[in-house]
């Protein structure tokens, strides 16, 4: 499943299963929140070094985000932190106002969080449909019976609706190791998009992908529904900057800027400290 405990594949069978719908009995309050994500003086530190340093950013509902940085700004050990991988050392997080700082990773899944990792973690020896398929079990009810589901199950007509999503019907029954980059990227997202998610973290989607496949990523991102949240770390400006409404630059794990994708373009402190521009 390409969701917060998209673990190594040894792990990724036993991941599969412990997702679920969020539950029915979420407050009102959470629901109802603009916010969806808000993280509060995050702090992720390994002994001495801070990897995030008192980081403070807030995604509202819908909104889509973007994360840069040059390597080693903290980029993905704040996603390990939102996604309970290596919880904070201190600070809050909070998704739909709900405080989930202290929540397991698959408690986070269930509330409809979801990530996708720098390296395509896939079931390489089933075809590009037995993966959504079952990343559309793995959060779903009844993903513990040993019944197989029929045709018309609902479970089926998802993984169809994943298959158009994420582009790649003509390819269903295509082997995963028998893919190209960009198309196992897609099926990653799709993977990520199972059990209607309510925010997904892209970890570098663009890594290793050809000018060809990088517009076709560009194309998927911009398909998803305006009421899904997204937050992308990705070195690629082009596309970062294309897909999204709003940046944080972090330089040494901390916030460097936060803007519009036109104001951060336009910085001079972040071309010279991200993009290599000339103080």
């Amino acid at each position: 499943m390409a969701s917060i405990t998209q673990l190594r594949p040894a792990a990724a069978a036993r991941a599969l299963v412990r997702g679920a719908p969020p539950s029915p009995s979420s407050s009102a309050s959470t629901l109802a929140s603009n916010d969806a994500l808000v993280l509060e003086n995050v702090t992720r530190a390994f002994g001495a070094l801070r990897a995030v340093d008192d980081v403070s950013l807030s995604v509202a509902a819908g909104q889509k985000y973007a994360v840069l940085g040059s390597n080693g700004a903290g980029k993905t050990t704040l996603f390990n932190a939102i996604t309970g991988d290596f919880p904070p050392t201190s600070g809050r997080i909070r998704f739909f106002g709900e405080d989930i700082t202290e929540l397991p990773p698959h408690e986070r899944i269930r509330k409809g969080l979801r990530r996708t990792y720098q390296s395509s973690l896939l079931f390489r020896e089933l075809t590009v449909r037995d993966n959504l398929f079952l990343a559309v079990r793995g959060v779903a009810n009844g993903r513990y019976s040993f019944r197989r589901p029929g045709p018309a199950h609902a479970s089926q007509r998802a993984t169809d609706e994943l298959l158009e999503r994420a582009r790649l019907a003509h390819i269903a029954g295509e082997t995963v190791a028998n893919l190209a980059h960009g198309q196992q990227r897609q099926l990653e997202i799709g993977m990520a998009l199972a059990g209607a998610p309510r925010l997904i973290l892209f970890d570098e989607p663009a890594a290793g992908l050809s000018p060809a496949e990088r517009r076709e990523l560009v194309a998927l991102l911009r398909s998803l529904p305006g009421h899904m949240s997204f937050v992308l770390i990705e070195h690629d400006l082009d596309i970062a900057l294309r897909v999204t409404e709003k940046v944080t630059v972090m330089h040494n794990g901390q916030v460097l800027k936060t803007g519009t994708p036109e104001q951060i373009e336009n910085d001079a402190q972040v071309q010279a400290i991200y993009m290599g521009g000339k103080h």
